[in-house]
């Protein structure tokens, strides 16, 4: 099995390494990511800059994939369009340091890489790490839970093009309790920013680290997450309203004169 992997917090990541180690126990992992940090960037891509591509190494000096001065969906582009010679047969995101769970996925550049590897019509996965505050990580042991899901779901030889998202809970927190299959929370997340004054007299905005859901819907990622559960969420990027648009094609529709 050939497993491209990629993510959105840089080549260098720490999760990417301990998850490409246990992905390469059920198959030939490449690597294309960023060279740099790019979270939050969402689906955005690079038009008006060129993406220079750099061939990594491992620490053994064996090839490890590439590194692209772009976004996750640059990475996914390049990689599947140029630099792979053949075509995978598995596509993951991950692992990423801190939950896309809920409305997250629409920020995600680790959730963008494994839609934009859907749209080519490979079945993806993207996975994620939700931690507490200073904590620390137990990459190993994320990535060896997410080795477990990803090759469930494979297992069940889903579909080509299908999408998953895959949230672990903060492993300082206590046992995993399993695995829950789980929708999308929806629900309005509590955002803050920290407004200051520079030097000139100039208003500036940072946006505060303190991202959560107060009342998330219930039986839904977001919850299961807290409860200590692995989710799986298959998602969909097709966002078309479907009730609607059958109500707006009995609409009647006017230029004018």
């Amino acid at each position: 099995m050939r497993i491209l992997l990629t993510n959105d917090d840089g080549i260098f990541a720490p999760g990417l390494r301990a998850l490409r180690r246990e992905l390469m126990k059920i198959g030939e992992v490449i690597v294309v990511a960023p060279a740099t940090e790019q979270s939050a960037t969402g689906h955005s891509v690079t038009l008006n800059a060129p993406l220079l591509v750099t061939e990594v190494f491992d620490d053994d000096k064996t090839p490890l994939g590439w590194a692209v001065e772009g976004r996750p969906a640059d990475c996914m582009k390049l990689a599947l369009l140029e630099l792979l010679l053949e075509p995978p047969d598995l596509v993951v995101s991950g692992l990423n340091a801190g939950s896309n769970a809920g409305i997250n996925v629409l920020y995600s550049g680790t959730v963008a890489a494994a839609i934009e590897a859907a749209f080519y019509h490979h079945t993806a996965i993207a996975c994620s790490l939700e931690y507490t505050k200073d904590a620390q990580l137990d990459w190993p042991r994320a990535a060896e839970y997410a080795r477990q899901v990803v090759e469930q779901i494979i297992g069940h030889k889903p579909v080509k093009g299908s999408l998953f998202n895959v949230n672990i809970p903060p492993l300082e927190r206590g046992p995993v309790k399993g695995i829950r299959v789980m929708p999308q929370n929806v629900s309005v997340y509590k955002e803050k920013f920290d407004r200051r004054t520079n030097p000139r007299g100039r208003t500036y905005f940072w946006t505060s680290p303190e991202f959560h859901c107060p009342e998330p819907h219930p039986d839904t990622d977001v919850t299961a997450l807290a409860e200590g559960f692995i989710t799986v969420t298959p998602l969909q990027f097709n966002l078309t309203n479907r009730p609607m648009l059958a109500e707006m094609g009995n609409w009647s529709w006017d230029l004018g004169e």
